[in-house]
């Protein structure tokens, strides 16, 4: 990723700098330095907790409420016709949902061109950064996004926050609620007075605290993280009566600084990166600042989508014995679970990590078992598995669809995603061989439009390691039957 340009003002002196350059008085075509001028212009009150966010359809033409400039057409008797000109694109932006327009702003982030605010507020920087993107991707710098362009844009946005593992979450220690890259920094300790997250070496380190004391001050905490530890150099610091953002080198480190006051207490998260990361890191940064809620403040955290009272999933027979593999999501807090024929089952293994689970029904014997092939090496597929019964008048017929395999921030996407009751279904190879296990989810987006959902595979050599640890014998490789396909019912009270 490249390194992040775009204006940022200075609220020290009043001046605009861009990295690595001097500063100069506003309105000189000044330049910021880092990222950080732009994520302290803000108070706790416009920050905005960002989830995976969706497309958001960018209009082209004149839409309600934006400003339209006239001009007029010369004709050849000299008299003149009035026409619209075309919609500046602020005001294009401004048209959108504030839920859109943050979005927007989320994932030129994620994309290297945007280093403000993620509030959805239309800014000259915001447009400016539109522009860069269309720019850096071979397009005309209108500052208005085409459907192709914000559906281009939204999908590079998804693909580098799965990279990071992008997730919001409270800080068990100090209930802080921030956003945490949790691939690039997947190991959680205790910390001094948080919690803290770090790469598997060390390049990487994110760490929540808290100070508190009858006569704190905010001042006071701001002095002690300038000098501690030593050796600190700080190149930026804003201070503001209720929070303050420092950043800088720290030994062969840049590091991050953000905290708050309210009260006799001050609560902050600290990041530290080797500057070899700097081009994955400077976007993170900036979405955990904008996510950065130490006092519970900011729009919430999206919630996960509420439990049906009944579920449907596609099983695999993996032993004549009567053992299924499913989907573990999908049966989650399950008061009964069913599978229609063989009677009522119950969970024999898990494995959260790949969220798959094996099921046991009593009783049965001589069921076809499925056998795991090698991953595919070509990408067509095809998802064979059992729709949902309202998709299918009721039905349960087997039936497949023809999809397409791409790697995404370390997972396997499956697109087009199958529909609902698909999630557990089959993954097959040109040859008919099973070559996974498709996952579907629903996504949460900022935005009230509905969204399509969403698909993985698990590969066959997943699978196997969970067969292997449950002691159970693969089938022999061989194409994929419908016979060891059943649906699995979850019913919740």
């Amino acid at each position: 990723m490249k390194r992040m340009g775009g204006w940022a003002d200075d609220v020290r002196t009043g001046t605009y700098r861009r990295f690595g350059a001097p500063s100069v008085r506003a309105g000189t075509g000044a330049i910021p330095r880092g990222i950080h001028g732009a994520l302290a212009r803000g108070g706790p009150a416009t920050l905005v907790l960002i989830a995976i966010v969706g497309v958001a359809s960018a209009q082209t033409s004149a839409l309600p409420g934006a400003k339209t400039v006239r001009t007029t057409t010369v004709k050849s008797d000299g008299t003149t016709t009035p026409r619209p000109a075309v919609q500046a694109p602020a005001d294009t932006a401004n048209a959108l949902a504030v839920a859109e327009r943050t979005a927007l702003q989320s994932d030129l982030v994620w994309a290297g061109a945007y280093n403000g605010l993620i509030n959805g507020e239309v800014s000259e920087r915001m447009i400016a950064a539109i522009k860069t993107w269309q720019k850096d991707h071979g397009g005309k710098p209108t500052g208005v996004l085409n459907p192709q362009e914000r559906a281009t844009l939204a999908a590079d946005a998804k693909a580098l926050q799965d990279r990071a593992g992008w997730k919001i979450g409270l800080d068990p220690a100090n209930g802080i609620k921030l956003g945490l890259p949790t691939k690039l920094a997947p190991v959680q300790t205790a910390g001094a007075t948080g919690t803290r997250w770090t790469s598997a070496q060390g390049q990487i380190q994110i760490e929540t605290w808290r100070s508190k004391d009858t006569n704190l001050t905010l001042a006071a905490v701001v002095e002690r993280e300038k000098k501690e530890p030593a050796g600190r150099k700080v190149e930026y610091s804003a201070v503001k009566p209720d929070f303050f953002v420092l950043s800088g080198l720290q030994g062969l480190k840049k590091f991050y600084v953000r905290g708050q006051i309210k009260g006799s207490e001050v609560r902050g998260v600290t990041i530290l990166y080797d500057q070899a990361t700097e081009g994955t890191m400077e976007p993170v940064v900036i979405a955990m600042s904008s996510a950065f809620a130490p006092f519970g403040e900011g729009a919430a955290a999206p919630a996960p989508p509420p439990r049906k009272k009944v579920d449907y999933a596609t099983g695999l027979v993996v032993s004549p014995e009567g053992i299924i593999l499913t989907d573990r999501a999908v049966i989650e807090a399950c008061d009964v679970l069913l599978i229609p024929g063989l009677g009522p089952a119950e969970k024999l293994r898990e494995d959260a990590a790949h969220s798959l689970v094996l099921l046991r029904v009593y009783g049965a014997s001589d069921l076809t078992a499925a056998s795991f092939a090698a991953t595919p090496s070509r990408p067509d597929v095809n998802v064979t598995g059992i729709a949902d019964p309202q998709s299918q008048g009721g039905g349960s017929a087997v039936t497949a669809t023809v999809a397409h395999l791409t790697s995404s921030g370390g997972d396997v996407r499956i697109d087009p995603p199958p529909g609902v009751g698909f999630s557990g279904a089959a993954v097959t190879d040109a040859e008919g061989r099973l070559a996974g296990v498709a996952l579907v989810r629903a996504p949460q987006l900022a935005g009230a439009a509905p969204a399509p959902p969403q698909a993985t595979m698990v590969p066959a050599e997943l699978v196997r390691g969970l067969l292997t640890a449950a002691k159970i014998a693969p089938a022999k490789d061989a194409a994929l039957s419908k016979a060891s396909m059943v649906r699995v019912i979850c019913v919740r009270k």
